[in-house]
């Protein structure tokens, strides 16, 4: 079940060995003297960098314009769990049960991705400057969506093995 609010709350409730290494990146992306923090911010619009955290854990750094939630759609994934952070920016993502959706593209073992059609029964997320989402591999999730205008969005998103 996904969990998401501010990352102070969510670290407290995520305080699990399996999710540490991901919060001391986080606290590092959060902290304006880092190195962690000034690679990030400093990312142009569109690139999308891979971190080595550790053997178990990876960050997809990205720096993108939210989109509408037509050009957006549901995914999941079966060796990660996504912990997705909003640096700066905001956005929607919706969330539903993978097994109330309906494939569109069949499990990608490389890509460690399976995409979904659209549905009108997901919840709604909204995320901005601070908030943290945990995504488990039956939550199948859509981000990127726009509340109102298009807006920079800086985010980072942790990979940490099933």
């Amino acid at each position: 079940m996904a969990i998401f609010g501010n990352i102070n709350l969510i670290k407290e409730q995520a305080e699990t060995k399996k999710f540490k290494h991901a919060f001391e990146y986080l606290e590092n992306v959060l902290n304006v003297n880092t190195f962690e923090y000034k690679r990030l911010s400093s990312l142009p619009i569109g690139a999308f960098e891979k971190v080595e955290l550790d053997s178990n854990n990876f960050g997809l750094e990205q720096v993108y314009m939210s989109k509408s939630k037509e050009e957006c759609f549901f995914e999941s994934h079966k060796k990660y769990i996504d912990v997705q952070f909003i640096l700066e920016g905001e956005e929607i993502i919706e969330v539903a049960n993978k097994d109330n959706l309906v494939v569109s593209m069949s499990y990608n073992e490389d890509m460690d991705l399976i995409k979904y059609h659209t549905t009108d029964d997901a919840s709604v997320v909204r995320l901005k400057k601070g908030d943290v989402a945990i995504f488990y591999p039956e939550d199948a999730h859509m981000p990127c969506v726009k509340i109102g205008e298009s807006v920079k969005v800086i985010k980072t998103v942790v990979k940490v093995a099933v």
